[in-house]
């Protein structure tokens, strides 16, 4: 019987890529579909705050991705204090992989070159401006650090947008 490496779950488990490496990590089939932006159980990812410590990089670095995707959570922050990675690892987990998801305010899947309207009247820091709610902004980039930004331009101007604030078009 196999084991979950993140939640520790026993049963079936399947070997998930932790890009750019080659490197896998055994999941359940709920910590794989989390991992993907799927639903999980309330309270599921705080065993984050055990796996963060495995001896394997590959769970560290799914660790530090589910954290910080949830680090406005405060026990997933109290959790991303106390991690240490070594440099190469941290880099790696850094890395922009399939597993960072970005959605919009409903819970859509945004992709790159998409388009969205924002959903509420932006002032714009450093623009001298405000992005009017039900603007469209076409041709989105993601970025690809944080699932809650995205980069578009509003009157000419590249601005980061957090994903809360738009809808898919």
């Amino acid at each position: 019987m196999s084991e979950c490496e993140i939640c520790g779950a026993t049963g079936d488990v399947s070997s998930v890529a932790v890009v750019p490496k080659t490197d896998t990590v055994e999941l359940c089939e709920t910590c794989a579909g989390g991992l993907k932006g799927e639903a999980v159980p309330d309270g599921h990812w705080q065993v984050l705050a055990t796996s963060m410590w495995s001896e394997r990089d590959a769970v560290k670095v799914v660790s530090w991705r589910l954290l910080t995707r949830h680090s406005d959570e405060g026990w997933a922050s109290d959790a991303l204090d106390m991690l240490y990675l070594e440099p190469e690892v941290e880099e790696w987990a850094k890395a922009a992989g399939p597993d960072i998801i970005h959605r919009d305010s409903n819970g859509a899947v945004l992709s790159s070159g998409d388009t969205v309207v924002l959903v509420k009247d932006l002032p714009v820091k450093g623009g001298g401006f405000t992005a009017k709610r039900g603007t469209a902004v076409r041709g989105i980039s993601l970025v690809s650090d944080n699932a809650g930004h995205i980069e578009g331009r509003v009157e000419g101007q590249r601005i980061v947008i957090l994903t809360e604030f738009v809808k898919k078009k």
